[in-house]
């Protein structure tokens, strides 16, 4: 049977839910058992009552006025990738841009209506640290991990449902993606058009994530992607890819593209990617479209 036959057949062990705000889609060879369901429910559940700044009651929402609370499992780990992202774009990516976010309407009650730009703390580590196993905010904060926080949730399931007897997982939580023992074509979505795709990816025992500046989007001409050392949507970039080992690296990598030291900081990473600014222009890394990442762009 052809790969394209092949791909409008739906996998008998498909499973699909809404969570954290985006619709999720695990395909399996065997269908999940009611146990798994319930395993993967209850982890994604622990992890935006940690992480979700949209839930009143997360870890995230009660240090927001300062404080300390028993650290999340997972705050090391990502803290570590915001250190490396914080270095390579000069700060524009910092987990405590949440108050720029909601500034400008993205705020707990989806309020979307924008006041005044507000930069996030420039020297996060100084607010933010981990140290006696708790999580303290040294001062008023508002902590967003959401430039890799979906992209580690997916690796969480990925691990839990990957215990070495069940093959052909593919994990997809809104365009976050990871697969293993099967090989997936993707199609890389048009910023500007969602009828067309710009190239496609062979996904093998990897992940691919994205971000675009057309998801997210209100206002005139907001969407989610800010600079946090200004707390302005980024305008020279509209969307990006990137192909990574773990799911939390790709979503990295898409988020830092979107600056200047993002394609530096991929190479030293291994990611390989793919970009488009909003002038049209689509620029990629050495390594995308060879072996080492088989795709094919339509350029």
């Amino acid at each position: 049977m052809s790969d394209e036959a092949l791909a409008n057949v739906e996998p008998a062990g498909r499973w699909r839910f809404e969570a954290i705000g985006t619709q999720w889609t695990i395909d399996t060879h065997d269908p999940l058992t009611d146990g798994e369901r319930a395993a993967v429910l209850a982890l994604i559940e622990d992890f935006d009552q940690e992480w979700s700044r949209f839930r009143e009651d997360s870890t995230v929402s009660a240090l927001a006025s300062g404080g300390s609370r028993a650290l999340p499992a997972d705050a090391d780990a990502m803290f570590a990738v915001y250190d490396d992202l914080g270095g390579a774009t000069d700060g524009a990516v910092n987990p405590l841009v949440g108050v720029s976010l909601e500034a400008l309407g993205y705020d707990a009650s989806y309020s979307l209506r924008p006041g005044d730009p507000i930069s996030a703390t420039r020297d996060w580590r100084r607010v933010v640290s981990t140290g006696a196993g708790a999580l303290t905010v040294s001062q008023p904060a508002l902590i967003d991990v959401g430039a890799i926080g979906k992209g580690r949730l997916v690796d969480l399931v990925h691990q839990r449902l990957n215990d070495g007897a069940r093959r052909n997982l593919v994990i997809d939580a809104g365009g976050d993606i990871r697969c293993s023992g099967v090989r997936e074509r993707i199609g890389l979505e048009h910023p500007y058009d969602p009828t067309r795709i710009i190239g496609v990816v062979d996904l093998e025992n990897a992940a691919l994530c994205a971000s675009a500046t057309n998801r997210r989007a209100w206002g005139d001409g907001l969407h989610h992607v800010l600079d946090a050392r200004t707390g302005v949507p980024v305008r020279s970039v509209a969307a990006t890819w990137a192909v990574a080992s773990t799911a939390m690296m790709a979503d990295a990598t898409a988020t830092a593209l979107f600056f200047d030291g993002g394609p530096e900081l991929a190479h030293r990473w291994g990611v390989e990617w793919v970009r488009m600014t909003t002038a049209g222009r689509v620029e990629w890394s050495p390594g995308f479209g060879t072996e080492r990442c088989r795709a094919e762009l339509f350029t």
